[in-house]
C-alpha cells in the first residue's frame, strides 16, 4: 500500500476515509500509477533467472496480484510514460514523460581511501560510515541549493545506497538539466594516471559547506587507527605529507621532523590540527613575500 501511495503521488490513498480528497487529484494519481514501468525478474527454475520488462498495472490490486502470482527476486521501478507500457507493442509512440531524479552511490567509488580492508562489493561499519557522509553532504545540497524536499534515501542491496528526488520539478527535468545537477556534486580530484587537479579559492560555497559538515566525522572515523588511520602511523602520515602541493615541501619537512622524533606522541587529530595550523601560516606568509601557488590553500 505505501508503495502504491508513494508511486501515484496520491497521499490521500494513506488514509481513503479523509475528507476532503479531490477526485482529479486520484484521477490524475492513479494515470501516473497506470502508466508506470515495473521490471520484474522472475526464477522459475532454480539459476534459471527471466526479466520482463514493460510490465504496468491499472491499480495496486493488479500490482500486488502480479506479485504474488510471480514471486519475483527483484522488482525494478521504471519511468512514467505516456502510455501503459504494456501497451508498448499498440502504440507507436512510447514516450517518458517522467522519472525521478535518482544518483546511485556506491562504496567501490571509495576503495582508494578504504584503510578497512574492505574493497569491491564487501563492506564493514568503518567504511559503510562513508555512504552516511555521502548521504549527509547530497541530502543537505538537494534541498538547500536546488530546493527538493521529497528526497528518498536507500539501501541499494549490496554495497551503497540510491537517492531518490520525487519532487514533481525534478520528475519532469530534461536529460541536460539532470546532468547538470549531477555534475553540480563532482569534484575532479583527479586518477591514478592523472594527479593534477585544481580546486578554486575560495571554496565554492557548496564545497565550504561540505567541509563543515565532514571535518567532524574525518577527524572521529577517519583519522584515528580505530577507523582509517590515516594519520594514525609514520607510514599512513607520510603518504599524507607527500601529497601536498611541491610550494609546501617546507611545511611538508617541518611536520615530517618533528613527527619522527621519538618524543612526539600526537594524536592524528593533533597531527590534524597542526597540519591545518603549518599551512596557515606558510600561506600567510606567502602571500606577503612571494607568490604561492593558490591551491596550497585548498590541501
Amino acid at each position: 500500500h505505501l508503495l502504491y501511495s508513494w508511486l501515484a503521488y496520491d497521499p490521500s490513498s494513506l488514509n481513503p476515509w479523509k475528507k476532503g480528497a479531490s477526485s482529479s487529484s486520484s484521477t490524475s494519481s492513479s494515470l501516473l500509477f497506470s502508466h508506470r514501468e515495473f521490471s520484474m525478474t522472475i526464477e522459475p527454475q532454480p539459476g534459471n533467472e527471466v526479466y520482463i520488462r514493460y510490465q504496468s498495472f491499472p491499480s495496486q490490486v493488479e500490482l500486488t496480484s502480479a506479485i504474488i502470482k510471480r514471486r519475483p527476486t527483484k522488482i525494478d521501478i521504471g519511468a512514467v510514460f505516456n502510455h501503459p507500457p504494456k501497451d508498448k507493442n499498440a502504440v507507436s509512440n512510447l514516450q517518458t514523460i517522467q522519472r525521478e531524479l535518482v544518483f546511485d552511490i556506491d562504496l567501490t567509488d571509495y576503495d582508494g581511501v578504504r584503510n578497512c580492508g574492505c574493497e569491491g562489493a564487501k563492506i564493514c561499519n568503518k567504511c559503510w560510515k562513508f555512504m552516511g557522509m555521502a548521504v549527509e553532504v547530497m541530502d543537505q545540497g538537494l534541498r538547500e541549493d536546488f530546493g527538493f524536499e521529497h528526497i528518498a534515501w536507500f539501501y541499494s542491496g549490496r554495497r551503497g545506497v540510491h537517492c531518490w528526488v520525487c519532487d514533481e520539478q525534478a520528475r519532469t527535468l530534461t536529460n541536460e538539466a539532470r546532468s547538470a545537477v549531477a555534475s553540480y556534486f563532482e569534484v575532479n580530484l583527479g586518477s591514478d594516471k592523472n594527479q593534477n587537479f585544481h580546486i578554486t579559492h575560495p571554496l565554492h560555497p557548496m564545497l565550504s559547506r561540505a567541509y563543515k559538515t565532514l571535518e567532524p566525522h574525518f577527524i572521529n572515523d577517519v583519522l584515528p587507527e580505530e577507523g582509517h588511520g590515516l594519520l594514525a602511523t609514520q607510514a599512513s602520515w607520510i603518504k599524507v605529507l607527500v601529497t601536498l602541493p611541491k610550494a609546501a615541501d617546507p611545511v611538508s619537512r617541518k611536520l615530517k621532523e618533528k613527527w619522527e622524533r621519538s618524543k612526539d606522541n600526537t594524536t592524528p587529530h593533533q597531527k590534524w590540527t597542526e597540519l591545518k595550523s603549518e599551512l596557515d601560516n606558510f600561506i600567510g606568509k606567502g602571500n606577503k613575500n612571494s607568490k604561492v601557488p593558490k591551491n596550497v590553500s585548498n590541501t
